[in-house]
């Protein structure tokens, strides 16, 4: 595999970058505080294919500044905005787009799924090995139809604090979501565009970013309306993930994503044709027989405990006697190192497609996932080369892709309904639906995803408050967290969230 060569590369540019600190309000800003510099932008022009349809635009790369009522400087937001040259259509929408951790860089949505660029690495769940890796153009990207806005977070890519702001003022459910609504109208003011049909999305704690995002655009009198929220490998009800003693919720909304892994690597007895199907056979044992025997505690009875053992067993690919050991609690953890222990190997938590191989055999949780570490060498290299190379915007910091976030604060206070328990931010949609009729949801997930699983999101978005009007529209695919890092589901991803904008 090589990389396009840096000329073909920088032949795309075609408009040196722009420096906002030639203009006098960014002098001023930063004026009292000389450890804050000036913040960087690179304005670049380039052209695709993108859905068929042939598109000239510009890459605008770099900072913008989130100021305190003084105007003085306090954190700097890099983004990178994908917009359609010419006249602006006022018909034509905008996305804001983001990925999760918390603490993660939208490098992963923007060089794998929707960016002009992207990464290619193997489909079929293989390690991406060592570069170089190939950066090609995206005929999947959605720039056909919606300009696109790849934001970084604060602490993540190379969005930071500035001066003496404690980034922590940035690092928490309620807070960044405050952050990027900011960001939002900010750059909704400097390109006009406040008109535009608008769709704001994540993936993974993206999607917690956008419901919280949600209630600070619709839930004040400053109102951003929302054409759609676009949620991609959701978590929004984190009950279902609090590995708690007596917690049962987690091990229901767990099985179905079980029963596809088992699935997929011949664990399966009398094994059905496909996997939907026996995913829906799983939805019934778990929704019903499982959850009343879960719930039943000291009083199951011994038959009726051995009763569940034997589908337990099919749906999961795991031992009866494993799971009698277990007390019928499979935590996902010892999931991923029983499954395939017989052939020396534990499965992928984002994508349980992968598998590795662990230090030694015998230990009851893996020692890595194993599908992460088969891409993030390759999406790292190419959010690298595409920004310092690409579109010019090269500042002198290490681009954060994951992990840069610390002590997270997750309380969101007063929640929809009041108090203070664990969080959920499902019923952030579910106000927002009510009190918007033209919003709509579109919810993509991935069979093979453990780190948020399907059964999950369902779960989460089929609650009271929740409209069931057909707002919501749910696609299944057949890869796990990261669908697009398999070529067919990247093209049906894509093809789905073009449907589903397009239906605004």
């Amino acid at each position: 595999m090589s990389f396009r060569s840096l000329a073909c590369l920088a032949a795309l540019a075609v408009a040196a970058p722009l420096a906002a600190q030639d203009k006098p309000d960014a002098k001023a800003d930063v004026a009292a505080d000389a450890t804050i510099p000036a913040p960087i932008r690179s304005i670049t022009r380039h052209s695709g294919t993108f859905g068929g349809t042939r598109i000239a635009y510009r890459a605008i790369a770099g900072d913008t500044y989130l100021k305190d009522k003084d105007g003085k400087p306090l954190a700097s937001i890099t983004s990178y905005s994908y917009i359609k040259e010419g006249p602006v259509d006022p018909n034509r929408p905008v996305t804001f787009l983001w990925n999760g951790g918390p603490g993660s860089g939208s490098l992963w949505l923007q060089m794998g799924a929707f960016g002009p660029k992207r990464v290619v690495i193997p489909s079929d769940a293989r390690d991406d090995g060592a570069p170089p890796y190939p950066i090609v153009d995206n005929t999947e990207s959605l720039l056909d139809v919606t300009d696109i806005v790849f934001i970084d977070p604060v602490g993540t890519g190379f969005s930071r604090a500035l001066g003496k702001t404690d980034p922590k003022d940035y690092w928490g459910v309620t807070k960044d979501a405050k952050s990027m609504a900011a960001f939002i109208r900010l750059w909704l003011n400097e390109n006009g565009r406040w008109n535009a049909p608008k769709f704001i999305g994540g993936e993974s704690y993206g999607t917690t970013r956008s419901a919280a995002v949600i209630k600070e655009l619709e839930g004040s009198y400053t109102d951003v309306a929302i054409n759609g929220i676009i949620l991609i490998s959701s978590i929004l009800d984190f009950s279902q993930a609090a590995d708690t003693p007596g917690n049962e919720l987690g091990y229901v909304t767990n099985l179905p994503s079980m029963a596809a892994t088992a699935w997929f690597h011949d664990k399966v007895q009398n094994k059905p044709a496909t996997v939907e199907a026996f995913v829906e056979e799983a939805r019934q044992f778990a929704i019903g027989p499982y959850a009343a025997a879960l719930l039943k505690g000291n009083s199951l009875s011994a038959q009726e405990r051995q009763a569940i053992l034997p589908q337990l067993s099919r749906f999961t690919g795991v031992s009866q006697a494993y799971l009698a050991n277990a007390d019928l609690r499979l935590s996902p953890s010892r999931f991923y190192k029983e499954l395939l222990r017989d052939r020396g190997l534990v499965i992928g938590r984002l994508d349980t497609r992968y598998t590795g191989r662990d230090y030694d055999n015998a230990g009851e949780t893996p020692d890595n996932d194993p599908s992460f570490y088969a891409i993030d060498g390759a999406y790292t290299a190419a959010m690298n080369q595409w920004s310092r190379e690409g579109l010019k915007y090269s500042p002198d910091l290490t681009y954060s892709s994951i992990g840069g976030v610390r002590d997270w604060d997750w309380n969101i206070g007063e929640g929809p309904r009041g108090g203070s328990g664990y969080l959920n931010v499902a019923p952030f949609i579910g106000t927002a639906m009510r009190e918007n009729s033209g919003l709509r949801v579109f919810v993509g997930q991935g069979y093979y995803d453990f780190a948020t699983p399907f059964f999950g999101a369902e779960y989460s978005l089929n609650r009271t408050g929740i409209p069931t009007d057909g707002r919501i529209v749910w696609q299944y695919y057949h890869a796990g967290h990261m669908m697009y890092v398999r070529e067919d589901d990247l093209k049906k991803l894509s093809s789905d969230i073009r449907a589903f904008i397009r239906a605004r």
